[in-house]
């Protein structure tokens, strides 16, 4: 296999680790010195070879313990999947869509043979092999989009477009930044996104919203979202607040270089062809502080972002305990310069 995939974990003894080449391609989300609420969405195309935005889907070294961290979540709590009945076939739309994609951009990882509706799917990472009968439910061991999505990095939400609005009707959800797929299941796309200071009086989620409804198919989006997380934990959902809501106060000035990680989505949606629903796949990234200054654009970067961020945005990303320790950390590695343009390291 072409990656080597790591033997890690995101809880407990949090074994997590970057390899210098997973560094040199994150995401890193701020193209300038400040931030503030944008729409900033842009068509998901190919960019840059190596970069998380080459592929449809990227797999990179994280996906077995990912996939492993997933089933041991959904374990623990089984509501982090849901699906409505009238989600069905949004689901087998997710599930064609992640295995020809998969399939097309990692031939040596996964493999998909189909003989009209006879298909047979191969996951050599994970050791799976599958063959079932398109749209039927009965041929596999789960759902469509449960059985995809414990092979696939990230959460997953499906959202049924009807009244002039998006619906979170299905969804995977074990990666979350603080919000609870039980609690927002049937939810709205203004429901939703209730909780977020700013942005309504802003007007972006009314623009959002309008151009999602007019999303056509074969003509994919993407964004970059990002919050703050002490530790490299996955699953901080609010179900979960009360075993990783107490880390925050395990952060010192000494330890807040590798305590603290910036967490960054890769939020992609397409439209599916055959039940007209959104699929928003939500891919996790995260990189501890001490890493990512290895960047030096990155480090003076974040440090002036973070410093100038309004205080209400800093207490909704969840960091304003801390902020005077992480903004004191990265201003050691803030020399004044003048940073490029854009996103990439120089």
């Amino acid at each position: 296999m072409t990656i080597q995939f790591n033997d890690e974990t995101f809880y407990d003894d949090f074994t997590f680790r970057n390899s210098e080449r997973a560094i040199r391609r994150f995401p890193f989300p701020f193209h300038e010195d400040s931030y503030m609420y944008s729409v900033n969405l842009e068509p998901h195309l190919s960019l840059r070879p190596g970069s998380v935005y080459e592929k449809t889907f990227d797999v990179d070294e994280h996906y077995v313990s990912e996939m492993r961290d997933r089933a041991r979540v959904l374990s623990d709590d089984p509501l982090r999947c849901q699906s409505l009945p009238h989600m069905t076939l949004a689901g087998w739309d997710l599930l064609e869509l992640i295995m020809v994609e998969k399939a097309k951009d990692y031939p040596d990882l996964f493999e998909l043979h189909r003989a009209g509706d006879r298909w047979h799917w191969i996951n050599k990472p994970l050791g799976i092999e599958q063959k079932f009968t398109f749209l039927d439910e009965t041929t596999l061991p789960c759902g469509p989009m449960e059985y995809i999505t414990r092979q696939a990095q990230g959460d997953f939400a499906l959202l049924d477009h009807r009244d002039d609005n998006l619906w979170m009707d299905a969804g995977m959800v074990t990666t979350q930044a603080d919000w609870s797929l039980d609690f927002d299941i049937g939810m709205n796309f203004y429901e939703w996104h209730a909780p977020v200071p700013k942005a309504h009086e802003l007007g972006v989620f009314q623009r959002a919203l309008k151009f999602l409804l007019n999303l056509q198919q074969g003509a994919p989006v993407r964004r970059l979202n990002w919050t703050m997380t002490v530790n490299p934990l996955l699953d901080t959902s609010p179900e979960n607040y009360h075993k990783w809501g107490v880390q925050k106060t395990s952060v010192t000035s000494e330890n807040v270089g590798s305590k603290y990680h910036l967490r960054v989505e890769l939020q992609t949606l397409f439209r599916l062809p055959r039940s007209n629903a959104l699929a928003f796949p939500i891919r996790c990234y995260l990189i501890r502080l001490e890493d990512l200054v290895t960047v030096p654009k990155w480090g003076r970067r974040l440090h002036r972002v973070l410093r100038d961020l309004p205080e209400e945005l800093a207490t909704y990303k969840g960091f304003i305990r801390n902020r005077p320790m992480i903004v004191g950390y990265l201003s050691q590695f803030d020399d004044g310069a003048e940073t490029s343009p854009g996103i990439w390291p120089d």
